[in-house]
C-alpha cells in the first residue's frame, strides 16, 4: 500500500509555471497541458490496455501512476493530471459503471425514478471508498520527482447527474433534463449530494498531494443560460467554497482551482466570480471575448481537431491562439480532451509552439499586459 506523505516530504517542485500563472503571477513562458493527455492516443497506453481493464487501471495505484507519467516522458508538458475518471464518484455512491469498448461508460442500472435516489450510498466514506485515487496521487507525486505539478480533478454535479440518469452518453441528455423540469426538488437533492461528495473528494486529493484541481462541467452545453444558472452555477460555487474551507481546515496549502464548463459561453463572466482561479474555455469561445468578460486567468482553447492539421498549419493556429490570449494569466490547452486517434507528434508540435511563441512575446514585451493588471 502507498503511504500518504506530508507535502513537505515530496520532492521540491522544479517547474511551477502553471501554479504561478493560475494565481495571476508573471511567468517566463505560457504553461501548457492537455485534457486527457494521459491515455488512449498513446501507443504505450494502448499496450497497457491489452492487459488491464480501464477501471482496473484506475483502481490500481501503480498502473494509474504509470499512465499519468507516460505523456510526461514524451512531451514538454508543464503539468501532469492523475489518470482516473469522473465516474468514480457514482461508483462510490454504489452505482455500477462499466467501460465498454467502442461505446464508453455504461450504467446497467441508472436512476430511472426519484425513488432510485434512496439506493445511493449517501453516507459514503470518501476517504475509504476512493482511497485508490489518493494512493495513486501520492505515488505519482513521488515518481514525478518535482518535474511538474500534479493536477487532481472531479466531474461537476450536473455532469455526473446526467450520466447517472442517462445511463451513459447521450446526444440530448433528454432523460436528465426531464428531471430538471419535472422533478426540480429531487434534482437539487441529488446535486447537493454530489456537491458534498465531490468537495470531500477534492479535499482528499489535495491532502494526498494534488497541486492543482480541475472541475469538469463537461455537459454544461446541454443547458441554456437559465437552467445553467439554476442547476449548475450555484453548485460549482459551493464546491469552490467548500474545498477552500476544507483545505484550510486541514492545514494544507491553498491550491489553484480550474473550472471547465464546456459550452457555457453565455455565462463565462458569471463563472469567473464563483471562486475559482482559472476559467477553462472550449474551442467555440473567441479569445478576445474571453478576455473582455473573464477577470481572472483563462485556459484553452485550441480546437482538438486542429491537431489533425499539417504541422505548418498547426503551428500557425497555435501561434495565433497564444497571440490572441497574451502571455499573462493564461494556461494553454485544447478546448476539450484530445481524441483517441490523434498522432502524438501533433501534441509535441502544439506544446513546443506554445513555449516558443510565448517566450518570444515575453522577450519583446507582452502588448496585452495592460489588460490583466
Amino acid at each position: 500500500m502507498v503511504q500518504c506523505k506530508k507535502v513537505a516530504d515530496f520532492p521540491p517542485l522544479k517547474n511551477d509555471l502553471i501554479i504561478r500563472s493560475a494565481f495571476g503571477e508573471v511567468v517566463e513562458r505560457v504553461p501548457v497541458w492537455i485534457m486527457r493527455q494521459a491515455g488512449r492516443y498513446l501507443p504505450e497506453y494502448r499496450e497497457l490496455r491489452t492487459k488491464h481493464d480501464f477501471f482496473e487501471i484506475c483502481q490500481t495505484p501503480e498502473l494509474a501512476c504509470e499512465v499519468t507519467l507516460q505523456p510526461i516522458r514524451r512531451f514538454n508538458l508543464d503539468a501532469a493530471i492523475i489518470f482516473s475518471d469522473i465516474l468514480v464518484i457514482p461508483q462510490a455512491l454504489g452505482m455500477e459503471v462499466q467501460m465498454k469498448s467502442g461505446v464508453g461508460p455504461v450504467f446497467p442500472d441508472p436512476l430511472r425514478s426519484v425513488s432510485d435516489l434512496d439506493k445511493l450510498n449517501v453516507d459514503v466514506d470518501v476517504a475509504s471508498a476512493l482511497d485508490y485515487v489518493f494512493q495513486a496521487i501520492t505515488l505519482t507525486r513521488q515518481k514525478l520527482e518535482g518535474k511538474v505539478p500534479l493536477i487532481g480533478f472531479a466531474g461537476a454535479p450536473w455532469t455526473l447527474m446526467a450520466y447517472m440518469i442517462e445511463g451513459g452518453g447521450s446526444k440530448t441528455l433528454s432523460k436528465a433534463k426531464k428531471w430538471l423540469y419535472t422533478e426540480p426538488d429531487a434534482s437539487h437533492r441529488l446535486l447537493k449530494l454530489l456537491t458534498r461528495v465531490i468537495s470531500s473528494y477534492l479535499i482528499e486529493q489535495v491532502a494526498a498531494g494534488a497541486q492543482l484541481l480541475q472541475v469538469f462541467e463537461s455537459s454544461a452545453e446541454y443547458l441554456g443560460p437559465e437552467l445553467f444558472e439554476i442547476f449548475s452555477l450555484p453548485y460549482l460555487e459551493m464546491i469552490a467554497t467548500a474545498v477552500r474551507q476544507g483545505v484550510a481546515q486541514r492545514g494544507l496549502a491553498d491550491v489553484p482551482m480550474i473550472v471547465f464548463a464546456k459550452g457555457a459561453y453565455h455565462s463565462i463572466s458569471k463563472i469567473s466570480y464563483t471562486g475559482y482561479n482559472v476559467v477553462g474555455l472550449d474551442w467555440t469561445v473567441d479569445p478576445n471575448i474571453a478576455r473582455d468578460y473573464v477577470h481572472i486567468a483563462v485556459q484553452g482553447n485550441l480546437d482538438p481537431c486542429a491537431l489533425y492539421a499539417p504541422k505548418e498549419d498547426l503551428i500557425e493556429m497555435t501561434t495565433k491562439m497564444v497571440q490572441q490570449f497574451g502571455v499573462r494569466n493564461y494556461i494553454a490547452n485544447l478546448g476539450h480532451g484530445i481524441y483517441p486517434d490523434m498522432d502524438p507528434e501533433s501534441v509535441a508540435v502544439f506544446c513546443d509552439t506554445v513555449h516558443k511563441v510565448s517566450e518570444d512575446i515575453m522577450k519583446k514585451g507582452d502588448p496585452f499586459s495592460q489588460l490583466y493588471t
